[in-house]
């Protein structure tokens, strides 16, 4: 019989449910066993919807129950110092949704525990599972595109999220939660970051302000071998879901992303038209399910994570960089943070 790990998902939030309905239903060699959240009914009511034989209100209660050996940690980024400590200590395997924390200090003490208890922990950065992204690298490592000297990467959102998600204090912002997505990438295809400067505004959503976050951003990079990244950030591309990336070789570029999903063109003597790419699971719901698979087969076969706790690390340093010269209005060496 094929070896099976069972896993249990604490959060069930938009992305958490994602993750959980894969679990039970899309990932042959994993078996989940229970599902957590502070909201005991969500909790029930999914359990129930996917036959799912246990259900807890804390995960401490999950972390408890001695059949599960691993965990997907997809709470918000302001829990996931004391979850996944948690879950080290309790000696299961993680998946931890980026970013991995909202402040260095605790990241750091996070990876402390996680090598004293020898526990497998894996972050979640999905777009590194998606196929555009995947071969692209492949093809830059070919040489398809000579040296990359220039990276671009753009994300934006059709609409804001909800305003208690937008708080820093929860999210770690625009640019820390957003932002991280493209910074880890620039990191996969060009190496580490040497120095940011970011710029932004509340442009669009003047109820942003209050809570302290913005809506718009642009962020230039400088990498440790000269070369050069700019990334875009937006909450309001109101035509639907854009994620886009560029990659200037010395022999040609790469261009990643799309916006048409269906592929139909409507062509009339008034012009040509066609869809966009609704929002975040049209556009990644196959890298979603890719990635959790790579952690369940990575545990099951005693491989090392494919994403480690390191790179998120390194991914978030860049993020607070950023975001640390958008406040102060300059450059910032990311040796700083």
């Amino acid at each position: 019989m094929k070896k099976r790990l069972n896993v249990g998902v604490i959060g069930l939030g938009r992305l958490g449910r994602v993750y959980a309905a894969d679990l039970a239903q899309r990932v042959p060699n994993a078996n989940l066993i229970a599902v957590a959240d502070p909201q005991a009914d969500l909790a029930e009511s999914f359990a129930r919807d996917y036959g799912v034989s246990r259900w807890y209100k804390s995960h401490h209660d999950l972390l408890g129950d001695k059949e599960i050996s691993a965990v997907a940690v997809i709470t918000p980024t302001s829990t996931h110092g004391k979850v996944v400590m948690d879950a080290a200590k309790c000696g299961k395997a993680i998946f931890c949704e980026k970013p991995i924390s909202t402040s260095l200090e605790e990241a750091a003490q996070m990876l402390k525990v996680v090598e004293t208890t020898g526990v497998f922990l894996q972050m979640g950065f999905q777009r590194r599972f998606d196929a555009g992204y995947v071969g692209a690298k492949k093809k830059i490592e070919a040489g398809a595109i000579g040296t990359p000297v220039l990276m671009t990467s753009t994300s934006r959102d059709p609409f804001r999220p909800p305003l208690e998600f937008c708080d820093p204090k929860v999210s770690g912002g625009l640019i820390a939660d957003m932002g991280i997505h493209d910074f880890d990438l620039a990191r996969m295809y060009m190496g580490d970051v040497k120095s940011v400067h970011a710029i932004g505004g509340v442009l669009a959503y003047p109820e942003m302000k209050p809570i302290g976050d913005i809506d718009n951003a642009i962020i230039s990079m400088v990498f440790e071998n000269e070369t050069l990244g700019v990334v875009h950030l937006s909450r309001n591309a109101v035509f639907g879901y854009d994620i886009r990336a560029e990659i200037w070789g010395t022999k040609g570029s790469l261009q990643i992303g799309y916006l048409r999903e269906i592929p139909i063109l409507v062509m009339t003597k008034e012009g040509i038209t066609h869809d966009a790419v609704p929002h975040f699971m049209e556009r990644f719901e196959r890298a979603y399910l890719t990635q959790i698979q790579d952690f369940v087969d990575k545990v099951l076969n005693d491989q090392e994570p494919s994403i480690t706790g390191a790179d998120g690390v390194a991914a978030l340093r860049i993020s607070l960089a950023a975001t640390k010269s958008f406040h102060e209005g300059r450059p910032v060496d990311v040796r700083e943070i």
